[in-house]
């Protein structure tokens, strides 16, 4: 635990928590997080992760910065418009925190790739900041068959979500509550419904704060739990989530053994 000076001040307000201290800092020096999707979620995940000193950062996207992207996905810049969002944040990241390293995966997540990008760095926790349900659907199954913790998050409009899913903990995944993807044209787009800039920081933020904690081992997670928040009336609500023994991935006889690709609306409330 060798920390030098810059490091030791950097961290300070970290350091001096009984609840984080030196160890617990290493801990997190020593951890590695893999952001699915840089976008209105990830993108305030990453930075948060990043300036916390989470020693590796995977970010995993396809797309390109677009100017319409900027209201609300903090880790671009005007500069950035046209660049890859995997590309943009890595620079972004590395100018806050050199303490760092970020692996870039310039792709979309499938059945074919998912696992071994989980595999390649062997991330100790997921965030899933994707847009749509196919990829939802995807992460989820992923994450419960390769065992790896990760936090689901959607927002649309002026409202979000979020859970985390903890692997032999006897906590529902995202299938105990949402057996399948709705049909096509039952759930508008954020392109079509449009959604408030600073949701994705609210909600990206407390999945950062997820990571935080697992790694750390401290507090309670939301494993258990759905927390809803509505941004017009400030109400945040915590619904309790029972398993599902009879969930297709992590009931008692699952039926889903293999990744299923989806094709489906994006957007997740």
């Amino acid at each position: 635990m060798d920390f030098n000076e810059q490091q030791i001040e950097r961290y300070s307000r970290h350091i001096i928590l009984s609840e984080v201290g030196v160890e617990g800092q290493q801990k997190i020096l020593n951890s590695k997080v893999l952001v699915i999707g840089t976008g209105g979620l990830g993108a305030p995940a990453a930075m948060f992760l990043a300036a916390a000193g989470v020693g590796t950062i995977g970010l995993v996207d396809a797309d390109k910065v677009d100017l319409s992207n900027l209201q609300r996905q903090i880790i671009h810049q005007t500069k950035d418009v046209g660049k890859l969002k995997v590309k943009s944040g890595e620079e972004t990241i590395n100018e806050m925190n050199p303490d760092v390293s970020v692996v870039t995966y310039h792709s979309f997540v499938d059945s074919s790739n998912i696992l071994d990008i989980f595999k390649d760095q062997d991330y100790d926790f997921i965030i899933d900041g994707t847009d749509n349900f196919a990829a939802k659907f995807l992460i989820n199954d992923a994450c419960v068959m390769a065992k790896k913790p990760f936090s689901h998050a959607g927002i649309i409009r002026f409202n979000g979500q979020l859970t985390t899913y903890i692997p032999d903990n006897d906590t529902p995944c995202y299938r105990c509550m949402f057996k399948e993807p709705p049909p096509e044209g039952a759930v508008p787009s954020c392109r079509e419904a449009g959604v408030l800039g600073v949701m994705g920081g609210v909600i990206g933020t407390l999945q950062a704060t997820e990571a935080l904690k697992y790694i750390l081992g401290i507090g309670e997670s939301l494993a258990g739990y759905l927390l809803t928040y509505n941004a017009l009336t400030m109400e945040f609500i915590k619904i309790n989530i029972k398993k599902n023994s009879k969930c297709p991935v992590c009931g008692d006889e699952p039926a889903i053994k293999t990744l299923i690709d989806y094709n489906g609306p994006v957007c997740t409330l």
